[in-house]
């Protein structure tokens, strides 16, 4: 999506990176993204080339016959009573298999990451994607107006929503038992969440440019967990030497892999910032990943 002959100024994707993690209101990531006009950059080639498209990012249609997507409920007692998901059964299932969680970005459950859930499915794992927009409407169909409503909500409930929801999975009847987590972002952090919280019911987890749990907590984390980080991705790449310490002082079992002149958000095939070669290298090593630790 990203026009080799004309690449999009590293720039634009930083002060993405900012506005959409909250660091920059629209109007000045607007400004700075106005400024590159003097270097032959209209904003009719820079925003659709930022902003999502889901219509490109579909790789496994809801029709496809190897999967079963629904929708379910479960209880959040420590969070906002109720969480809703998005469910995603292989029908070529035969007795158990193993549980995925999926987390979306800080944004609430757009196409994209449904589209994963289903990947995930398509691998032969049951995958669960909640939206923790649930509690105010769900995900609005757009990601600004969620990436709004999600900051309105209170970040310890959300986090308790997912630790209910990481429970609810291990006891579906068709589940083996075996508990992956896999998110992106902000959901990169909520594995790294989980990972301290319920190390002893998260049996892989695979943190896609996610920031650490927070720093009174990580002493319990014990992995194992893949880290995937984009080379470019300076905010989160800051905060992996000390997390790296804390999990070899803890004897974690992790490894990290670090994608070359990538982006964070690398694996979003819906923006410029998708990384074909890196996104599939980096979705092959999950899988394998959770093959060898659920299976």
């Amino acid at each position: 999506m990203n026009d080799p002959d004309h690449p999009i100024p590293q720039e634009a994707f930083d002060w993405y990176d900012e506005y959409a993690h909250g660091l920059i209101s629209r109007r000045t990531f607007l400004e700075r993204l106005s400024g590159l006009s003097a270097l032959g950059y209209s904003m009719g080639v820079l925003l659709p080339a930022l902003f999502p498209d889901y219509a490109r990012a579909e790789q496994v249609s809801f029709n496809d016959e190897d999967i079963k997507p629904s929708y379910a409920t479960f209880a959040s007692e420590q969070g906002h009573g109720e969480g809703r998901g998005y469910l995603v059964r292989p029908t070529t299932l035969e007795g158990k298999a193993p549980v995925v969680l999926v987390v979306h970005e800080n944004r609430g459950l757009n196409p994209y990451i449904k589209d994963v859930a289903r990947r995930v499915a398509k691998a032969g794992y049951i995958a669960f994607a909640p939206d923790a927009l649930y509690p105010v409407g769900g995900y609005p169909g757009n990601d600004d107006k969620g990436r709004a409503l999600q900051s309105q909500l209170d970040p310890p409930k959300i986090e308790q929503d997912f630790i209910a929801a990481a429970r609810y999975l291990k006891t579906l009847p068709e589940g083996s038992g075996s508990l992956g987590a896999v998110g992106f972002c902000f959901g990169g952090y909520i594995v790294n969440m989980l990972a301290a919280v319920i190390p002893d019911e998260l049996d892989a987890g695979v943190p896609f440019y996610g920031t650490p749990a927070a720093e009174e907590i990580r002493s319990q984390v014990r992995g194992p967990l893949m880290v995937q980080l984009a080379e470019l991705d300076e905010r989160v790449n800051a905060t992996w030497p000390e997390y790296e310490e804390t999990l070899k002082a803890n004897g974690a079992e992790y490894v990290m892999h670090m994608y070359p002149g990538t982006n964070h958000g690398f694996h979003n095939d819906s923006t410029a910032r998708y990384d074909e070669g890196a996104a599939e290298l980096a979705w092959s090593r999950t899988i394998e990943f959770f093959d060898h630790h659920l299976r």
